[in-house]
């Protein structure tokens, strides 16, 4: 599946406020930076995923958002991102409001 530009266009318009998006392609998806931080995922799928961490954690569990996991070797594994609520995808405050929990864990993951 090709890689979605209108998710990662979208997400750039929504943050312009706040920085500059820019990303980098990896293993069909592509890594989301705001002024050189690392805060989310667009997977080959076309779904958005924000980083996280135990401090932000709380949050996205009590908005229901699942974990990223893949399989590897037979094994389930996880990484430290959580799924885009869905009102991400068409309202650009809500958008900010989780991205910044993502930039936030980049940080003090730096």
């Amino acid at each position: 599946m090709a890689l979605d530009r209108g998710l990662i266009d979208w997400v750039a318009e929504a943050l312009a406020p706040l920085g500059i998006v820019t990303h980098r392609r990896m293993m069909g998806g592509a890594a989301l930076y705001l002024d050189g931080v690392i805060f989310a995922l667009v997977t080959r799928d076309g779904a958005l995923w924000f980083k996280a961490d135990a401090v932000s954690d709380a949050a996205w569990d009590a908005e229901g958002c699942e974990r990223f996991r893949y399989a590897r070797a037979g094994r389930t594994a996880s990484i430290n991102y959580r799924r885009a609520p869905e009102a991400v995808h068409d309202d650009a405050e809500a958008m900010r409001s989780w991205a910044l929990l993502g930039v936030a864990a980049g940080r003090r993951a730096a």
